[in-house]
């Protein structure tokens, strides 16, 4: 462990003259009520519930809190009670609210509905982004999604009406950037069904990327599970400059961590370096700690945050943050469990990829190693925005570039798109003149939504299998996440990186070292990039796109189709029947990576994200068989033909036949699509046996009945044949920390019997006998 030390009073100085330390028995004497956003006037902070939790938990641990700390047993449900140790007890928490995007909504409401509750239990909202496809332009596109989407639409703002939630309505604007400009604030606990909710760390706050089960269940009133994590300390010194950005931050962590070093943690950042950034450049870096596995991010309040909150119409949330400034900041010498150390002052700008968010190079170095690797040097397509770069400052910084590119004559060589993150930036960059130097240099404006980022994206500039490099500001990059094309080589980089090598048009060009060649044929260097934080007049809100609640909602209908192929009611899963799992089938045994894009695709299927029988068609479709290298393409046991992944399930089941997946490291890691556990339960599975779990794609398999268990010895993986039968044994007395037996029958006779661990605790255990999770809860109800 190591140590580091904040002194408060430097922060008291990097907030200004106006911060002040306000003594406990005078912060409570202020009875006035700060409401948690605008948009809910009734619903007030309560930072004095969380000061008193963590005053009861410091007497408890006698030691100094990390910043990480303080807002997560802030907010235990039993303060004096809860076992408290990091990175083995689960804590039972309350959250402050909810938020949801339309594409998770869609079953998290679905099984709301199914709860019976008449009302959500906090503050919640949904975000309409992820069912918008890039095709055209921002407002075609809009409009296009309107009419396609208008049944799931309908469904969404219906129910949230009925049940008291706040609807974002299509074209607001990415979720991330929602709550980061309304309701993120330091030292609130947010669950989002996204696994970018991290970004409102960037504010001081702990949001959580969750499933949408758990989002029900903090909807319901019910404690919140968190397995207590563990907390890695990022420390940052010297300062940001010149063509160094926030995203290279945590580009250098991923390559640091990879993406699964950061599972079980809080990334907590720290240290003088701080301060040098701005609040969104703090979000983007909290934003794609996804990316490594990270339970979440978070940083320091300062004196940015406070910034950003009066500019966003929220000082007086700031002013009373500055009130309990110590419950916002970590103890002098508390300890973290790992440290890495970072000078902000020698950091060169990266760019990651392809295939994967976690292999970091320095932009200088890029071109030699994609010759050397035989990546494609040219950038076909430049993409800038998404949820993790989509600021004022991002794009005020990129339009920088454009402009001395427009100047000597030049546009893009590379195709060029423009995502702003919400309707506020989409019309302040129209105001101040940021989107038509885009546009002019090449850019087409899309809508205010995830776009191509999440695969939303109608390409058609290369064929599928085609070999080509894009580049992005965006966080991901797994095989055919963006465009469906296996064969394309997408890098994550800043927005200032991704213009410029759209203007170079080829991956071997160094912006700080290379010359451009102007119209005249003159040689020319860009200057670094520069771009206001914030903007100097206040934001555009752009359209009213914001649906309150009613007050009294009885009279709201919701209607599902039965008919329909986008929505479906959602029928309860079977209970376990008391017994061993014999004789199960092997479905697949996967080889090598497998996020929830393998086990469930977006893209197109975003389509189907509220029908589940539907939406299981594309079970696995991405994930290489061990077999024989190829992806949806299994061998039937009991036919002995070769079929798609979902058909040999549905063939099985409809046979009475239960069968596992078998799967390799980090399985699950990416997006919090909890539809990833539901497919292989709703298609029969009853097991997935993996060597290391993704921290979210876990907790979903258990909320879903399904048993995410681990080989004790990884090389246990070796035993497994795809013809085999597996017997789970033990289950019985399933307990927490106690082991399960797999007993492995081989074609040809012989067996084997191995150990596999799992993280169940008791209250996780109910759901696997119940059948699930919305099974367990009904029986308590």
């Amino acid at each position: 462990m190591a140590c580091y030390c904040l002194t408060v009073s430097r922060l008291r100085l990097a907030l200004g003259t106006g911060a002040r330390r306000i003594h406990v028995s005078a912060a409570f004497s202020a009875k006035a009520k700060v409401a948690m956003s605008r948009f809910e006037p009734g619903s007030s902070i309560n930072y004095e519930k969380m000061h008193e939790n963590i005053n009861i938990v410091r007497r408890r641990l006698s030691r100094p809190l990390t910043l990480s700390e303080k807002i997560v047993y802030g907010h235990l449900d039993d303060p004096a009670g809860q076992e408290i140790d990091r990175g083995r007890t689960y804590l039972r928490l309350r959250p402050d609210r909810v938020a949801m995007q339309d594409a998770t909504a869609q079953m998290a409401m679905l099984q709301f509905i199914s709860s019976g509750l008449p009302r959500v239990a906090v503050p919640s909202t949904i975000h309409c982004d992820h069912l918008i496809e890039a095709q055209i332009g921002g407002a075609q596109d809009l409009q296009r999604a309107k009419e396609v989407n208008e049944e799931v639409y309908n469904f969404l703002a219906t129910a949230a009406a009925k049940y008291g939630v706040g609807f974002w309505k299509p074209g607001s604007g990415i979720i991330h950037q929602i709550i980061l400009e309304n309701y993120a604030y330091p030292g609130v606990m947010l669950i989002g069904t996204d696994s970018h909710t991290p970004n409102g760390g960037g504010l001081g706050a702990i949001c959580i990327g969750v499933g949408g089960a758990d989002a029900v269940d903090v909807m319901a009133g019910i404690p919140w599970e968190l397995k207590c994590p563990k907390v890695i300390g990022v420390k940052l010194t010297g300062a940001l400059s010149g063509w160094t950005s926030p995203k290279d931050v945590i580009l250098k962590v991923a390559g640091i961590l990879t993406v699964k070093g950061g599972t079980g943690a809080i990334v907590e950042y720290h240290g003088p370096g701080v301060d040098s950034i701005s609040c969104t450049g703090m979000a983007t870096i909290c934003n794609m700690g996804a990316e490594i596995g990270a339970t979440t991010s978070v940083f320091p309040f300062n004196h940015r945050m406070k910034t950003y909150m009066e500019k966003t119409g929220r000082g007086e949330i700031a002013t009373e943050a500055e009130r309990f400034i110590d419950d916002l900041v970590p103890d002098n010498g508390c300890e973290y469990d790992q440290v890495i150390e970072i000078n902000l002052s020698e950091l060169k700008p990266h760019i990651n990829g392809p295939f994967t968010p976690d292999l970091a190079h320095p932009v200088s170095d890029i071109g030699a190693i994609a010759k050397k690797s035989g990546w494609p040097l040219e950038v076909k397509v430049g993409l800038i925005g998404s949820c993790t770069n989509s600021s004022y400052e991002d794009m005020g910084r990129a339009a920088s570039l454009a402009k001395q590119a427009l100047d000597k004559g030049l546009k893009c060589k590379a195709q060029f798109t423009v995502t702003p993150g919400s309707e506020q930036i989409r019309a302040t960059i129209e105001r101040d003149g940021y989107a038509k130097i885009l546009s002019d240099v090449g850019g087409v404006v899309l809508a205010n939504a995830c776009g191509p980022c999440i695969g939303q994206w109608d390409r058609r500039d290369v064929k599928k299998g085609e070999k080509n490099t894009i580049v992005t500001s965006f966080n991901r990059n797994f095989t055919g996440r963006n465009d469906a094309n296996p064969a394309t080589h997408a890098f994550v980089t800043s927005p200032e990186i991704v213009t410029a090598l759209a203007i170079a048009g080829t991956l071997n060009f160094n912006p700080e070292t290379d010359y451009l060649t102007a119209s005249n044929g003159e040689k020319f260097k860009l200057e670094p990039p520069t771009g206001d934080e914030l903007p100097s007049r206040d934001f555009d809100p752009g359209q009213d796109t914001y649906q309150k609640p009613p007050a009294e909602s009885s009279s709201v209908k919701v209607n599902v189709s039965p008919s329909s192929n986008r929505l479906q009611l959602l029928e309860p899963f079977d209970k376990w029947h008391g017994k061993d799992l014999e004789n199960m089938r092997v479905l697949i045994k996967v080889k090598g990576k497998c996020t929830t894009d393998h086990i469930s695709a977006a893209g197109p299927w975003l389509k189907f994200r509220g029908h589940l029988d539907n939406i299981s068609n594309n079970l696995l479709i991405g994930a290489v068989n061990i077999e024989n290298d190829a992806v949806n393409k299994i061998k039937n046991q009991l036919t002995g033909e070769y079929g798609g992944v979902p058909d040999v399930a549905r063939h099985y089941k409809a046979n009475g036949e239960n069968w596992v997946v078998v799967g390799d490291e980090n399985y699950g890691e990416g997006s919090s699509r909890e539809h990833a556990a539901l497919e292989p339960r709703h298609l029969g599975g009853r097991a997935i046996i993996v060597k290391s779990f993704a921290r979210i794609h876990e907790t979903n398999l258990k909320k879903q009945g399904l048993l995410p268990l681990t080989f004790a010895d990884p090389k246990d993986y070796d035993k497994i044949r795809p013809d085999d039968k597996i017997s789970i044994t033990g289950l019985k007395s399933l307990s927490p920390g106690k082991p399960l037996t797999a007993v492995i029958k081989h074609s040809d006779g012989s067996q084997d019997s191995i150990s596999l661990n799992h993280t169940f605790n008791e209250t996780q255990i109910e759901w696997f006998k119940a059948g699930s999770a919305l099974n367990r809860m009904k029986e308590l109800q």
